[in-house]
């Protein structure tokens, strides 16, 4: 019926999936048809914190249409959202559905409408008059901590000829996906059918039923196709988990989509954090002790994955480089803006820009050059597997190597020769240089393989949102199975269809769910070859050995305008391990998006708020997005070290570029200004900051 194929592991075929999206053919939730659905609006808290004196319901509930509002108490009673405890949880978890009583954060839902048509429940929603009297934060407001210490810190930094310090604060971004936060309930005798905009719907299923205290067979979840998620669609959220409640109650279908403003408002948001570190170094620059302290924001509720970004920004401490004795405290605190959880990265940039800028100081106050500093600690290959200071098994690959790869493919050399010529004419030039380690995710996948002569059908736990995942399964399948690949059908993202996953976090995806569809076409083949007639199905619940550590080099050379602080980037090289490779395409692609997303962080992206805690970026005309246009142009090589840690030797390469990207850009406009004396930056490096920067220096000169 089909012609045979040849080896595909390691091509590039097209994404199955991208011509039906482009000719809008996809099938989002707001796509989906419900069955007589009533629609929902919420009214948000004006105040990050206060107590909660009153709602006025009456107006509300005579605006044409409304056919319900609901407050605080008659949800009080619900359970509360699991959460991954990483760290020592010093007070239980708040995850309030409707405030009660109190609010604890600016634009927590308060009240909420149900109404016949949206308009009507919008129409609602501004109706209602909630009275609440504000109050001030508590002193201490820790939610969890840990700590790791080896060697004998004291005694290094003690006898270091150098100790360098640095410290990073981080602005906090809004994920901005194209589609917005957005589920659909049908409601039905049997069971609930739930379409949810999300990136781990089993997960969500779990914690609805646990939540809502409900037969987790009543319910049925499914992620359709997902307008991108970056985190932000990690969790389940207390909009989503009042939507089910609504159904129920009601007996009726109900929808809920966030507005753009809804999601600058109440969407977790990332990074935010703030690190502090000192680098003990020696006379021949070797790195004796390191010494961090991570803080970091998670908002008034904790999202499931809220204290992974304080966790990883200080357990990928000291990010690659062979350090024995370190000293590294971590805090997630409680605050009353937005709530705050994993954005692509999750403390990885962090721990990244902490130890690259203190890697960069190192080797000003050493006199050695960026590049030799790194090479002269990085762990040598020889070394891996190597089990860091704080813990983490790195598995695979040449860390130097890399670095020298990357600064060949740079032209490294003639960088350095180009800046100095234009520095000895007056010009602000610079070349930024960061080493990043990017963790996968770590757990098990499941994979539900079944072969009939009419074709093979894979049905993964995992999920995917636009990374092509339905084209790569299909790409392991039909090669393992030597079967054409438009005979391969991919399921993913049905709770009713697909076996229990975890889902598209953690650039997991590929290395855990991948190497699940791997075993299980492994384990078909050989059936088939021993004689085993079709049809033929093996289920497997696939769990790594130990977590894939992606890792690479970003360069970046760019000049600085001086009389406006406009930053040119004139090359950005990077060099990328993500094990071996599944289709190039999609990794070239998980790179440059990776990229973009650091490029933001650094160059332009900042959610503000004012002194009062009331939000200032609350749309696309006051947050500053990237356009296509403001993009440098990538230049991206790869190497490949498989992993020894999953049955497909993969590692992670979603979030690379927003690992590497950052650091590179931050050291590079700090290496531009530094014959002027600046010594210190935050992102974003936006033309005002840099502007007033050498203002202040010069000012300071004269």
């Amino acid at each position: 019926m089909f012609d045979r194929p040849a080896s595909l592991i390691g091509t590039s075929p097209v994404d199955r999936r991208a011509a039906l999206r482009l000719r809008g053919e996809g099938l989002y939730v707001g796509d989906v048809a419900l069955t007589n659905p009533l629609h929902l609006s919420f009214a948000r808290a004006t105040e990050p914190r206060g107590d909660l004196a009153s709602i006025d319901t009456a107006d509300a509930l005579e605006v044409p249409g409304v056919v319900a509002v609901h407050v605080g108490e008659d949800v009080a009673g619900l359970g509360a959202l699991s959460v991954n405890p990483v760290l020592t949880m010093r007070k239980a978890a708040n995850y309030p559905i409707l405030a009660h009583e109190r609010v604890s954060g600016l634009g927590q839902p308060v009240a909420a409408v149900l109404a016949e048509t949206p308009h009507a429940a919008l129409d609602g929603a501004e109706a209602l008059w909630v009275d609440i009297e504000p109050s001030k934060a508590p002193a201490d407001d820790t939610v969890a901590e840990r700590t790791w210490r080896t060697g004998d810190p004291e005694a290094a930094f003690a006898q270091a000829a150098h100790v360098v310090e640095v410290e990073v604060r981080h602005p906090r971004l809004a994920p901005s996906s194209l589609e917005p936060r957005a589920i659909a309930v049908e409601w039905a005798e049997e069971g609930l059918t739930i379409w949810l905009s999300s990136q781990t719907p089993h997960r969500a299923r779990l914690e609805l039923a646990k939540i809502l205290d409900v037969e987790v067979e009543t319910l049925r979840v499914i992620a359709p196709d997902v307008g991108g998620a970056f985190g932000m669609k990690a969790s389940l959220y207390p909009e989503e988990v009042f939507a089910v409640w609504a159904a129920l109650k009601h007996r009726r279908s109900v929808r809920w989509c966030a507005t753009r403003s809804e999601e600058f408002l109440s969407a977790t948001q990332g990074r935010g954090l703030a690190t502090a570190g000192r680098l003990a170094v020696s006379t021949e620059g070797d790195f004796l002790a390191l010494d961090a302290r991570v803080t970091a924001p998670v908002g008034p509720w904790l999202a499931n994955s809220a204290l992974i970004p304080a966790w990883n920004a200080a357990r990928v401490l000291p990010c690659g480089y062979e350090i024995e004795s370190v000293d590294i405290e971590t805090r997630a605190v409680h605050d009353a803006r937005a709530p705050m959880s994993i954005y692509r990265g999750a403390g990885r940039p962090e721990a990244a820009c902490l130890m690259e800028r203190l890697v960069d100081e190192a080797a000003r106050a050493t006199g050695l050059d960026p590049i030799a500093i790194r090479a002269r600690n990085l762990a040598a290959p020889g070394a891996l597997p190597l089990r860091t200071a704080t813990g983490n098994l790195l598995d695979s690959g040449d860390y130097p190597q890399v670095l020298s790869k990357c600064a060949a493919a740079a032209g490294y050399d003639a960088l350095r020769a180009e800046r100095d010529r234009k520095r000895a004419e007056g010009q602000l030039s610079g070349i930024g240089v960061a080493f990043y380690l990017e963790p996968s995710g770590e757990g098990f996948e499941t994979a539900r393989v079944t072969w009939t002569e009419a074709g093979v059908t894979v049905a993964s736990g995992s999920s995917s949102q636009g990374q092509g995942r339905e084209t790569g399964y299909a790409q392991i399948a039909a090669e393992l199975l030597d079967v054409p690949m438009e005979a391969v059908a991919v399921l993913q993202g049905d709770t009713g269809s697909c076996p229990e996953g975890i889902g598209a976090v953690a650039s997991r995806s590929t290395a855990i769910g991948g190497s699940a569809v791997f075993v299980a076409c492994e384990r078909l083949r050989a059936r088939r070859l021993a004689g085993e007639p079709l049809p033929l199905e093996e289920d497997v619940r696939y769990e790594n050995e130990g977590q894939a550590w992606g890792y690479g080099v970003y360069i970046v050379a760019l000049d600085i305008a001086r009389d406006t602080g406009a930053i040119e980037i004139t090359q950005a090289t990077c060099l990328d391990d993500a094990g071996r490779i599944l289709n190039p395409a999609f990794v070239e692609g998980q790179i440059r998006g990776g990229f973009a997303q650091g490029f933001g962080e650094a160059m332009m992206e900042a959610v503000h708020y004012d002194d009062d805690g009331q939000l200032l970026t609350g749309s696309l005309m006051d947050y500053a997005l990237p356009r296509a246009a403001d993009m440098p142009n990538l230049d991206i090589n790869t190497t490949h070290h498989p992993s020894p840690f999953n049955a497909l030797g993969a590692k992670g390469v979603g979030e690379a570029g927003t690992i590497g990207a950052p650091a590179a850009l931050l050291n590079a406009a700090l290496d531009a200004l530094s014959p002027i004396g600046v010594t210190d930056l935050d992102m974003p490096l936006t033309p005002c900051k840099i502007w007033s920067a050498i203002r202040d220096a010069e000012g300071k000169n004269t």
